[in-house]
């Protein structure tokens, strides 16, 4: 972290901070910012470049209609990400500004009433969580294909994807534990120890997940791949900040939890295959191998320990913990319908073998795949992550 606090004449009168530059105490590793994709972000991005506040009132007129399309949900990333880590640049103010506050409400009613059209009337919540540990036989999601027909372009593309939500792993879930009573706050601290790496700081999940990245040749830098990422994979973080940031909404995040932790397993055990048979490491598996095991327990922990005692509190009620599961789950099913439908359009227009397609000709829609807004160049991680040894005990 920079120490040097340089006093400069353009210094924010509240924060002390230049808004062209990393504030004190800012982590080094915050990203940069992204490029707009439509007159919304246009207009936020803009602002953050200056001190906070900006006027906004201009923008707030403007909301676009589609709370699932691209501008409204990097709209609502950028705004969601200056509660972690920030933008690099980015005045540390803009986190609690009142008019970008107010923008962002305005996105979040849009895009809360979009998940609860999406998920309808809930079923009882006990209907819910049965019906999470049960896999579809005919399954076709983007973990079957990589397993049975997937390339190791398609894994890196996955993995591109996933990167801005298991980057960040356990953080948005971190919000509910000063919101939940004891028991089911003790309970949920345990997990967390366990995703966070259980006192060892190299076996966090978040560095697994790196750790596999440049593995494939992915740059595993926090937020390097933002640009890149689409829509439907924005919206399935947005849903758990979303959910992490009110209070209100703390039902709705153990549910989520609840549906992360019960579903990965047979999920998680496919794609830690599919790695292997795609020419991974065993430092390419690990992530996936480590939560085969690991989210089995924790499932039952949060189900019995954490899900029981929220039962008790009024305002905490069953139909909102299974509408948090559901409308996860819901937003999860939008990105691997993206998945598989660039991936789909990309065999059918596979070129011929040696030939390079011509990006205007519409394969993988101008892109190396329809997956992403942007290619993916191989990464040199260098010799000092390419050769750190696989943590001990990973192939218990």
């Amino acid at each position: 972290m920079p120490t040097d606090a340089r006093p400069t004449t353009d210094a924010h009168p509240t924060t002390g901070t230049c808004p062209a530059t990393d504030a004190p105490g800012l982590p080094t590793d915050a990203p940069g910012l992204p490029a707009a994709r439509g007159p919304l972000s246009a207009a936020v991005l803009a602002s953050l470049r200056h001190p906070a506040p900006t006027h906004l009132a201009p923008v707030l007129a403007e909301v676009p209609a589609d709370p699932w399309g691209e501008d409204v949900q990097l709209t609502l990333y950028v705004c969601y990400e200056l509660h972690y880590r920030g933008f690099a640049g980015v005045d540390p103010a803009w986190e609690w500004s009142p008019p970008l506050l107010a923008l962002r409400g305005r996105l979040e009613r849009a895009f809360l009433d979009a998940l609860r059209r999406e998920v309808g009337e809930p079923p009882p919540l006990a209907e819910v969580l049965a019906g999470l540990l049960v896999e579809p036989p005919d399954g076709d999601g983007p973990s079957h294909h990589l397993l049975t027909a997937g390339t190791r372009q398609q894994a890196r593309e996955y993995l591109a994807h996933r990167s801005l939500y298991h980057l960040k792993e356990a953080d948005p879930q971190m919000w509910a534990v000063p919101r939940l009573p004891n028991p089911a706050k003790a309970a949920l601290v345990a997990v967390q120890y366990d995703e966070y790496g259980a006192g060892r700081p190299e076996r966090a999940h978040a560095e697994l997940f790196a750790a596999m990245m440049a593995d494939f040749g992915l740059d595993p830098t926090y937020g390097a791949y933002l640009d890149a990422v689409p829509a439907p994979a924005l919206a399935v973080v947005n849903t758990m900040s979303l959910f992490g940031l009110h209070r209100a909404l703390r039902a709705a995040l153990v549910g989520q939890f609840a549906a992360v932790e019960i579903t990965s397993p047979p999920g998680a055990a496919r794609l830690a295959e599919a790695f292997e048979r795609l020419g991974a490491t065993p430092r390419g598996t690990l992530f996936y191998r480590e939560h085969v095991l690991a989210d089995a327990v924790h499932e039952q922990l949060v189900r019995h320990t954490v899900i029981d005692p929220l039962l008790t509190l009024a305002d905490c009620p069953g139909p909102e913990i299974a509408f948090g599961a559901l409308a996860y789950l819901r937003a999860e099913d939008r990105f691997a319908d993206h998945l598989m439908a660039a991936w789909r359009h990309d065999h059918d227009h596979d070129p011929a073998p040696g030939h390079d397609p011509d990006p205007a000709s519409g394969y993988g829609h101008g892109f190396e795949s329809g997956s992403l807004r942007a290619p993916l160049p191989e990464f040199d991680p260098g010799p000092a992550t390419t050769g750190s040894p696989v943590p001990e005990g990973a192939d218990r």
